[in-house]
């Protein structure tokens, strides 16, 4: 019996990088935007805070926090510590969505959404990680 192993090394290599760094470049300049509204401390973001009840004095925190996080994912050496951080910004996110009785296809899962595109990208991109976590059973 033949089995699928998705975690071996693919036959092409570079369409595997480019792929994740792909999935990557979508989520770098998605958060890299917000992180930039949030530093700009414009009206809309702060009026997106109190709709979640959060206050708007921790905006620029927040920004900070993301802007740290990103740069560590952008860096490969730290790339798994950042998605960990990130992963860590979107599950507060999604907190916020779910006390609020957002919508979840929308709002709510929104964060999850951006974890894939995360940990999608970063899997793609690393050999290491993809050895760490293959996708397929082994068999043992």
């Amino acid at each position: 019996m033949t089995t699928l192993n998705i975690g071996a090394e693919p036959t092409s290599r570079r369409a595997m990088f480019w792929t994740g760094w792909g999935l990557s470049g979508l989520l770098i300049l998605f958060m890299a935007f917000d992180v930039v509204l949030k530093l700009l401390d414009l009206p809309m973001v702060a009026d997106a805070s109190r709709q979640l009840g959060l206050p708007v004095e921790l905006d620029r925190v927040i920004g900070v926090l993301e802007l740290v996080s990103l740069a560590l994912y952008v860096w490969p050496r730290t790339a798994v510590l950042g998605a960990i951080l990130l992963t860590a910004v979107f599950g507060g996110a999604i907190a916020s969505h779910l006390r609020l009785f957002d919508p979840w296809i929308s709002h709510t899962l929104f964060g999850v959404y951006l974890g894939l595109f995360a940990w999608g990208g970063l899997w793609f991109r690393s050999p290491a990680l993809r050895r760490l976590l293959p996708l397929a059973n082994t068999g043992v």
